[in-house]
């Protein structure tokens, strides 16, 4: 007890006089203020935590600075915001992106075929790009015609902050369905099919060394068999699926929208690890262009796709209730009418912003823990963030690690962004402020240490909405008068200015091991 109390005599009073500011903020207001403000820290907290924990896990193992990590955020946000308010228009998009990954998941076929091409001849360095040329001619033909539900962000009537809103009235009604006009489904089906296993076959011959990689196994033929299943019982039943989503119970449909968003997000991930970040892990300044570049696509694809203006994503039955009996006066009152309100200490919190989150933050937290501490994917991370050459030396398939690594980290950042959007709502800028908040909270905490990026997350949080309560309120200066107003530029420079003191103290930040 006592060596571990030298060890970390630092850090047990740094913690120590963080509490009592925040115990000393307590003092200075109204029981109900107190317990919202909390409440509101620990909220952003969560969804700090969240961008926070995914940029800690890939950076540890990985060692790539992911400046890529807020975009991603939120595109989960819309991608939600999609699948909740649009559903018709996921379920349109199900089949075309099925059969555009269909060819990739042959790629052990792909690449154990391209071994048998003779590597000899002007033809065999000429043949990828030929496949690559052809695959492009038809998506380009194809894509624009494939027929797809969507909103017009050019016509407010039909874009989609009118769509929130009338969501959020309980008003949605199925648009109307859109349907093969331009091109058969056959065609559609058969070239997008074909475009992606052209694609997949160019991809293998340009990385083929001549030895042969490992054949097709019945597991190929069952993942291809089941992508097509998908796509093409999307296809086959579209109008069925439509209907049934936009009759399902609210509670359920973002239950899937939160499905479908972390595995866009882990999608995503795994795409941009294997394609983009595994030929630069020996090139660190060409991974932050990379990925930063990677950032503003996203960004502008984003408003491209649904616009600029700022909107909300309509909370659930679950909490949006505002008839009789709310504000609830208690949680079992919370569950017999659904309030989106209850009294706490006399104040009025909002159950999803400051419960729900918190809640699912801390669920995360646990869940993670345990795959770390107790999964053989944890011991690998653990092992690797300390030694990566001996994990290697081990026999084990790092690059496969390294694609799980980095899908798990983005489709954690994918639940915070669909979770923050009923909180927050969805804007272009909400992906740049969450990732700041996260750097700064994985400063504070220890870059590679994933409780450490939970603590600095809570700090960030409490602090900004302290900061925040006390720009309405005032603090007091001692022996005057005078109540000093925290202005909202203030706010962010807070958070700098504890990263600042915190790395002075403890260069490594509170839970940062020295390397």
């Amino acid at each position: 007890m006592n060596t571990f109390l030298r060890k970390n005599l630092l850090l047990i009073i740094t913690l120590a006089v963080l509490a009592g500011f925040l115990a000393a903020a307590g003092r200075s207001m109204e029981t109900s203020d107190f317990v919202i403000t909390l409440l509101r820290g620990l909220s952003v907290g969560a969804l700090t935590f969240l961008v926070a924990s995914g940029f800690s896990l890939i950076f540890g193992l990985l060692d790539v600075l992911n400046l890529a990590h807020g975009t991603l955020f939120m595109i989960g946000a819309y991608v939600g915001w999609t699948v909740y308010v649009r559903p018709d228009t996921f379920v349109d998009l199900v089949t075309p992106l099925a059969l555009l990954i269909s060819g990739f998941v042959l790629a052990d076929g792909w690449r154990h075929l391209a071994a048998r091409v003779p590597t000899a001849g002007r033809w065999r360095g000429l043949a990828p790009w030929l496949g690559f040329a052809i695959a492009a001619l038809l998506l380009v033909y194809i894509l624009p015609r494939y027929p797809i539900a969507i909103w017009d962000v050019d016509d407010y009537a039909q874009s989609p902050v009118a769509y929130s809103l009338a969501a959020s009235q309980g008003e949605v009604t199925p648009p109307p369905a859109a349907t093969f006009t331009e091109i058969a489904p056959l065609v559609a089906v058969l070239g997008l099919f074909v475009s992606s296993a052209l694609a997949a076959f160019s991809l293998a011959l340009l990385r083929s060394t001549g030895q042969a990689g490992r054949a097709l196994t019945w597991r190929s033929f069952v993942r291809i068999t089941l992508v097509l299943l998908v796509g093409l019982g999307a296809l086959i039943f579209n109008d069925a699926l439509t209907a049934w989503l936009f009759a399902l119970n609210t509670n359920w449909l973002f239950v899937v929208a939160v499905a479908v968003s972390v595995a866009t997000g882990a999608a995503l991930g795994g795409l941009m690890e294997v394609t983009l970040i595994r030929p630069l892990y020996v090139r660190p300044i060409y991974q932050l262009m990379l990925t930063l570049g990677l950032s503003v696509i996203g960004t502008e694809l984003v408003r491209a796709i649904w616009g600029r203006p700022e909107f909300t994503m309509p909370k659930p039955e679950l909490f949006a209730g505002t008839g009789e009996g709310c504000p609830a006066t208690s949680f079992g009152d919370w569950l017999t009418y659904h309030c989106s309100t209850i009294i706490l200490f006399d104040g009025r919190v909002r159950v999803y912003n400051e419960i729900f989150i918190p809640l699912v933050g801390l669920v995360v937290l646990i869940s993670i823990w345990i795959v770390l501490k107790r999964s053989r994917l944890g011991m690998i991370i653990r092992a690797g963030v300390q030694d990566r050459q001996m994990v290697e030396a081990l026999g084990i398939n790092v690059r496969r690690v390294f694609t799980q690594v980095f899908a798990l980290g983005v489709g954690l950042a994918a639940l915070g962004g669909v979770l923050a959007a009923p909180s927050i709502g969805l804007s272009n800028t909400m992906g740049e402020s969450f990732l700041l908040n996260a750097l700064i909270a994985l400063a504070i905490g220890g870059l590679t240490s994933y409780p450490g990026a939970a603590l600095g997350s809570v700090l960030v949080g409490l602090l900004q909405q302290f900061m925040i309560k006390y720009g309405q309120i005032g603090i007091p200066i001692p022996f005057t008068e005078i109540l000093f107003k925290p202005t909202p530029p203030i706010v962010p420079a807070s958070t700098v200015l504890l990263m600042v003191i915190v790395l002075l103290i403890m260069p490594n930040g509170l839970l940062g091991k020295k390397e």
